[in-house]
């Protein structure tokens, strides 16, 4: 029966299509990154930005949290925390950097031009939309929040709301590395 589930599991995400796409982004040191650098990796991948008041710094410290009880297990693979900008025009490098030194120290921050930024999203189905500026010029960015796992093969294998702990997402990516099984033919 469980076999039957994650088989008819791997079929709808095939099916899903999401994050098939590369995508050529930079990361916070300015080093050229694509999505096939990851290949190979299990990744957690979050969309956000930088100057978000409170959910996005709760859903990375959670994301930073599951890394941190996956780490504690021997014989489990490494897991890439990877955060990709939602607001590029505020977020460059620099800004990623700074930001992003405040949750896991392996957590690699992603920016590019709009263009850049928008494809990457785009593959993930991410909605972003900025809202008006304020008098002083800052303004909130409306966006998807999830996080999503992807293994080795670079294709989506779960994604988590933020109701699910950093206890609920770290016994899922245990269980997923353990059954892994590719979802590329």
């Amino acid at each position: 029966k469980g076999r039957r589930a994650r088989a008819r599991r791997r079929a709808e995400l095939r099916a899903l299509a999401l994050g098939q796409g590369n995508f050529q982004l930079q990361d916070q040191a300015g080093r050229p990154r694509r999505k096939s650098d990851f290949r190979g990796q299990w990744v957690l991948l979050y969309f956000g930005f930088t100057h978000c008041p409170d959910v996005c710094p709760e859903e990375l410290e959670k994301l930073s949290r599951a890394v941190e009880l996956l780490e504690r297990e021997p014989g489990l693979p490494p897991l890439q925390p990877l955060f990709i900008t939602v607001d590029p025009q505020r977020d460059d490098a620099a800004a990623l950097g700074r930001y992003l030194r405040d949750f896991h120290p392996r957590l690699l921050g992603l920016t590019g031009s709009a263009e850049e930024v928008r494809a990457a999203g785009s593959a993930y189905r991410v909605y972003a939309s900025a809202g008006p500026p304020d008098e002083a010029g800052d303004y909130i960015v409306d966006h998807s929040v999830l996080i999503y796992l992807l293994g080795p093969d670079g294709l989506l294998l779960d994604c988590y709301g933020r109701a699910k702990s950093a206890e609920h997402i770290a016994r899922s990516v245990r269980r997923h590395m353990r059954t892994y099984r590719p979802l590329r033919d």
